[in-house]
Protein backbone atom coordinates (compact mmCIF):
# COMPACT_ATOMS: atom_id res chain seq x y z
CA UNK A 1 0.00 0.00 0.00
CA UNK A 2 2.90 2.33 1.09
CA UNK A 3 4.12 1.77 -2.53
CA UNK A 4 1.06 2.80 -4.11
CA UNK A 5 0.93 6.35 -2.55
CA UNK A 6 4.75 6.97 -3.44
CA UNK A 7 3.74 5.80 -7.01
CA UNK A 8 1.05 8.02 -6.46
CA UNK A 9 2.53 11.21 -4.95
CA UNK A 10 5.34 10.78 -7.38
CA UNK A 11 3.46 10.76 -10.59
CA UNK A 12 1.23 13.54 -8.93
CA UNK A 13 3.85 16.08 -7.76
CA UNK A 14 6.85 15.35 -7.52
CA UNK A 15 7.27 14.01 -11.42
CA UNK A 16 4.42 16.05 -12.26
CA UNK A 17 4.30 15.30 -16.19
CA UNK A 18 3.69 19.09 -16.92
CA UNK A 19 5.52 21.50 -14.58
CA UNK A 20 8.62 19.02 -13.84
CA UNK A 21 9.02 16.50 -16.77
CA UNK A 22 7.79 19.46 -18.81
CA UNK A 23 5.26 16.85 -21.43
CA UNK A 24 1.38 17.82 -22.53
CA UNK A 25 2.15 21.65 -22.72
CA UNK A 26 0.53 22.20 -25.89
CA UNK A 27 -2.88 21.54 -24.10
CA UNK A 28 -1.12 23.73 -21.22
CA UNK A 29 -0.78 26.67 -22.86
CA UNK A 30 -3.43 26.15 -24.94
CA UNK A 31 -6.25 25.79 -22.85
CA UNK A 32 -5.91 26.91 -19.56
CA UNK A 33 -8.01 30.50 -20.44
CA UNK A 34 -10.37 29.42 -17.95
CA UNK A 35 -10.83 27.23 -14.86
CA UNK A 36 -13.98 25.33 -16.33
CA UNK A 37 -12.42 24.36 -19.52
CA UNK A 38 -9.32 23.34 -17.84
CA UNK A 39 -11.55 20.99 -15.46
CA UNK A 40 -12.42 19.53 -17.79
CA UNK A 41 -9.50 19.27 -20.23
CA UNK A 42 -7.72 18.10 -17.13
CA UNK A 43 -10.72 14.80 -16.66
CA UNK A 44 -10.68 13.99 -20.28
CA UNK A 45 -6.78 13.65 -20.22
CA UNK A 46 -7.22 11.92 -16.83
CA UNK A 47 -9.65 9.33 -18.09
CA UNK A 48 -7.32 8.85 -21.79
CA UNK A 49 -4.36 8.06 -19.17
CA UNK A 50 -6.28 4.97 -16.95
CA UNK A 51 -7.84 3.48 -20.14
CA UNK A 52 -4.35 4.23 -21.87
CA UNK A 53 -2.77 2.58 -18.53
CA UNK A 54 -5.04 -0.19 -18.52
CA UNK A 55 -4.90 -1.39 -22.14
CA UNK A 56 -0.75 -1.08 -22.19
CA UNK A 57 -0.86 -3.51 -19.41
CA UNK A 58 -2.76 -5.49 -21.55
CA UNK A 59 -0.74 -5.63 -24.39
CA UNK A 60 2.42 -6.07 -22.29
CA UNK A 61 0.86 -9.14 -20.37
CA UNK A 62 -0.62 -10.63 -23.56
CA UNK A 63 0.48 -9.63 -26.55
CA UNK A 64 3.83 -7.96 -27.06
CA UNK A 65 5.59 -10.06 -24.42
CA UNK A 66 7.82 -11.81 -27.60
CA UNK A 67 6.99 -8.90 -29.85
CA UNK A 68 8.81 -6.00 -28.12
CA UNK A 69 9.58 -3.85 -30.99
CA UNK A 70 5.73 -3.11 -31.76
CA UNK A 71 5.51 -1.59 -28.18
CA UNK A 72 5.38 2.01 -29.68
CA UNK A 73 3.52 1.30 -32.29
CA UNK A 74 0.70 -0.26 -30.16
CA UNK A 75 0.81 2.22 -27.47
CA UNK A 76 -0.07 5.11 -30.75
CA UNK A 77 -2.86 3.11 -32.01
CA UNK A 78 -4.63 2.44 -28.70
CA UNK A 79 -4.21 6.26 -27.51
CA UNK A 80 -5.85 7.46 -30.84
CA UNK A 81 -8.40 5.06 -30.53
CA UNK A 82 -9.27 6.06 -26.82
CA UNK A 83 -9.06 9.65 -27.55
CA UNK A 84 -11.48 9.41 -30.61
CA UNK A 85 -14.23 7.31 -28.15
CA UNK A 86 -13.50 10.31 -25.64
CA UNK A 87 -13.97 12.73 -29.01
CA UNK A 88 -17.11 11.21 -29.98
CA UNK A 89 -18.69 11.11 -26.35
CA UNK A 90 -18.03 14.28 -25.42
CA UNK A 91 -19.42 15.79 -28.32
CA UNK A 92 -22.71 13.76 -28.55
CA UNK A 93 -22.93 14.44 -24.35
CA UNK A 94 -21.59 18.67 -24.42
CA UNK A 95 -21.18 20.02 -27.85
CA UNK A 96 -20.51 23.38 -25.72
CA UNK A 97 -17.48 21.75 -24.21
CA UNK A 98 -16.30 20.39 -27.33
CA UNK A 99 -16.43 23.82 -29.43
CA UNK A 100 -14.58 25.01 -26.16
CA UNK A 101 -11.72 22.41 -26.42
CA UNK A 102 -11.38 22.80 -30.01
CA UNK A 103 -8.22 21.31 -31.91
CA UNK A 104 -6.87 20.77 -28.13
CA UNK A 105 -9.20 17.60 -27.55
CA UNK A 106 -8.11 15.49 -30.72
CA UNK A 107 -4.34 16.76 -29.80
CA UNK A 108 -4.50 14.33 -26.89
CA UNK A 109 -4.01 11.35 -29.52
CA UNK A 110 -0.54 13.33 -29.82
CA UNK A 111 -0.14 14.55 -26.36
CA UNK A 112 3.19 13.26 -24.94
CA UNK A 113 2.43 13.26 -21.74
CA UNK A 114 0.02 9.96 -22.34
CA UNK A 115 3.08 8.48 -24.64
CA UNK A 116 4.86 9.16 -21.92
CA UNK A 117 3.00 7.02 -19.19
CA UNK A 118 2.48 3.92 -21.67
CA UNK A 119 6.51 4.07 -22.09
CA UNK A 120 6.97 5.00 -18.44
CA UNK A 121 4.61 2.10 -17.05
CA UNK A 122 6.15 -0.50 -19.47
CA UNK A 123 10.07 0.54 -18.85
CA UNK A 124 9.13 0.10 -14.97
CA UNK A 125 7.17 -2.72 -15.21
CA UNK A 126 4.46 -2.21 -13.30
CA UNK A 127 1.61 -4.61 -12.56
CA UNK A 128 -2.04 -3.35 -13.25
CA UNK A 129 -2.96 -1.85 -9.75
CA UNK A 130 0.38 0.20 -9.58
CA UNK A 131 -0.55 1.03 -13.52
CA UNK A 132 -3.51 2.62 -12.31
CA UNK A 133 -2.60 4.20 -9.63
CA UNK A 134 0.23 5.73 -11.81
CA UNK A 135 -1.79 7.20 -14.27
CA UNK A 136 -4.39 8.22 -11.82
CA UNK A 137 -1.70 10.59 -10.11
CA UNK A 138 0.05 11.94 -13.33
CA UNK A 139 -3.68 13.03 -14.54
CA UNK A 140 -4.82 14.51 -11.41
CA UNK A 141 -1.29 15.93 -11.65
CA UNK A 142 -1.94 17.21 -14.99
CA UNK A 143 -5.16 18.44 -14.08
CA UNK A 144 -3.95 20.41 -10.90
CA UNK A 145 -1.54 21.99 -13.46
CA UNK A 146 -3.91 22.78 -15.84
CA UNK A 147 -6.32 24.61 -12.85
CA UNK A 148 -3.42 26.30 -11.55
CA UNK A 149 -2.79 28.11 -14.79
CA UNK A 150 -6.52 29.01 -15.44
CA UNK A 151 -6.64 30.50 -12.55
CA UNK A 152 -3.88 32.41 -12.73
CA UNK A 153 -4.35 33.23 -16.21
CA UNK A 154 -8.20 34.46 -15.31
CA UNK A 155 -6.41 36.78 -12.60
CA UNK A 156 -4.06 37.92 -15.10
CA UNK A 157 -6.83 39.44 -17.41
CA UNK A 158 -7.71 41.73 -14.17
CA UNK A 159 -3.94 42.67 -13.67
CA UNK A 160 -1.95 45.65 -15.27
CA UNK A 161 0.38 43.85 -16.93
CA UNK A 162 3.37 46.05 -18.68
CA UNK A 163 2.89 45.95 -22.21
CA UNK A 164 6.48 44.26 -22.60
CA UNK A 165 5.33 40.71 -20.85
CA UNK A 166 1.23 40.96 -21.75
CA UNK A 167 0.43 37.84 -23.73
CA UNK A 168 2.58 34.82 -24.11
CA UNK A 169 5.10 36.38 -21.76
CA UNK A 170 3.89 36.50 -18.66
CA UNK A 171 2.32 33.32 -19.43
CA UNK A 172 5.76 31.83 -19.67
CA UNK A 173 6.95 33.51 -16.94
CA UNK A 174 4.26 31.63 -14.84
CA UNK A 175 4.66 28.69 -16.01
CA UNK A 176 8.28 28.68 -15.15
CA UNK A 177 7.41 30.15 -11.44
CA UNK A 178 4.90 27.13 -11.15
CA UNK A 179 7.94 24.53 -12.63
CA UNK A 180 10.66 26.01 -10.15
CA UNK A 181 7.62 25.46 -6.87
CA UNK A 182 6.81 22.28 -8.02
CA UNK A 183 10.59 20.94 -8.75
CA UNK A 184 10.75 21.72 -4.88
CA UNK A 185 8.68 18.88 -4.14
CA UNK A 186 11.45 16.67 -4.94
CA UNK A 187 13.14 17.24 -2.18
CA UNK A 188 10.31 17.00 0.21
CA UNK A 189 9.94 12.98 -0.60
CA UNK A 190 13.40 12.14 -0.88
CA UNK A 191 13.88 9.22 1.50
Amino acid sequence: MKQLFWIFISSMLVNNFTLTLFLGLCAFFGISNKIGTAIRMGAADTFVLIMTSFVVWILNRFILGSAPYLQLISFIVTIAALVQIVEMLIKKTSPTLFREMGIYLPLITTNCAILALAIFQTNRAYNLVEGLVFALGAGLGLTLALILMASIREQLELADIPALAKGMGIILIVAGSLSLAFMGFAGLFSS
